[in-house]
């Protein structure tokens, strides 16, 4: 799937980051906490998030996340779209809730990776 796949799925509005549609997402990872993010986020991924923070985006970048889709028609700041561009980073707006929009990228084929076990 792509970028572009996942703004289409999700009816996605591009903050930042459109020349870089094509790029490919092999997983996703829905949270709003970022401990979370860290321990299960693999490579190539998406992040479906409801914070706006600088920390999302540095995070992202930590773990090789190549979008962000805030949810709940969450936005950006300057500060985040600005460090977003520096480090090639796709935003994505949605006004889904997480759950739907995690939903809806599942139903079109995309998956989280393996699944947790203790």
């Amino acid at each position: 799937m792509t970028i572009k796949d996942i703004r289409q799925a999700l009816g996605a509005r591009i903050i930042c980051g459109d020349h870089l549609i094509d790029r490919e997402v092999h997983s996703a990872c829905g949270s709003d906490m970022l401990s979370d993010v860290l321990a299960f986020v693999k490579d190539k991924a998406v992040l479906l998030t409801g914070l706006c923070n600088l920390q999302v985006i540095r995070t992202a970048e930590m773990m090789d996340i190549v979008c962000i889709v805030f949810v709940r028609g969450k936005m950006p700041d300057e500060a985040m779209i600005e460090l977003a561009i520096e480090k090639e980073i796709t935003l994505l707006s949605t006004g889904h809730r997480m759950f739907s929009a995690c939903g809806i990228l599942y139903e079109s084929g995309l998956r989280g990776g393996a699944s947790y076990r203790e």
